[in-house]
């Protein structure tokens, strides 16, 4: 069975609600197709907006974060019923950048996942390697680490509907984009821990993005490897060209 391609853009701490507002309007028509799932995770303010914004096309919004509590005294933080409540589908859970930013852990991340599954949320699980551990020879390990404890407690029927982004941390905004067959080699890598941890038919249903300066000129090449299932794409996703990576065929 041939995975569907989901195609994400994660907006970080970029545009206001009317900015969304314009921006998803002017995207609408670019990046309409029956050949994958769109996704555009936004910052918590423009969740609202952009699903008014996206209503009547193919456009699933998704946020870039949820906390792992319910309801409760943690300022400033988002919970999963805030999210079902508008119409969210999918959280990004673990980006490098809330690791290093703002100390998430492993742990962190694993209640997170297990909670976006309780409420029927579908999580964006990030992972991904420094430059030093690449050029150490660890990435495989430090990936499988990861991916080991982020399932922690999860079923095989919920993993199968996750989607897991590979990110090198050292490909994240600079520019530098694995190649082709260093993306995939993770990603096979990833697979098949998705399948030791659970069985075949589970590694082989979930999805995995490669994330890291994707662009219009390099999708077609990434997305057609054998466990590319699209992409988690950053500074692109915030402009007309995010239309032409997902319709990159």
């Amino acid at each position: 069975m041939a995975r569907r391609k989901i195609i994400a853009g994660n907006w970080k701490m970029n545009k206001t609600p009317s900015e969304t507002v314009t921006f998803i309007k002017e995207l609408k028509p670019l990046v309409e197709t029956k050949e994958a799932d769109v996704v555009f995770c936004v910052p918590a303010i423009d969740i609202i907006p952009a699903l008014e914004a996206a209503k009547g096309s193919n456009i699933m919004i998704g946020a870039e974060n949820m906390h792992f509590e319910e309801s409760g005294a943690f300022t400033g933080e988002i919970s999963p019923q805030m999210l079902t409540d508008v119409g969210v589908k999918y959280v990004i859970i673990g980006h490098s950048e809330r690791r290093e930013y703002f100390a998430e852990t492993d742990e962190t991340v694993n209640k997170k996942v297990k909670k976006a599954f309780e409420h029927g949320i579908t999580p964006i699980v990030c992972c991904g390697e420094t430059l030093t551990q690449r050029e150490q020879g660890i990435t495989i390990d430090f990936v499988r680490q990861q991916i080991k404890i982020a399932f922690l407690g999860v079923t095989a029927q919920q993993a199968k509907t996750a989607v897991i982004a590979y990110e090198p941390i050292w490909a994240i905004g600079t520019g530098k984009v694995a190649t082709t067959e260093q993306a995939q080699e993770v990603c096979s890598a990833i697979r098949a821990c998705i399948s030791e941890i659970y069985d075949q038919a589970t590694g082989e249903a979930i999805r995995i993005q490669y994330g890291g300066s994707v662009s219009a000129s390099n999708a077609k090449e990434l997305f057609a490897q054998a466990d590319i299932d699209g992409g988690l794409v950053g500074g692109a996703a915030l402009k007309p060209d995010f239309g032409k990576i997902v319709n990159y065929q």
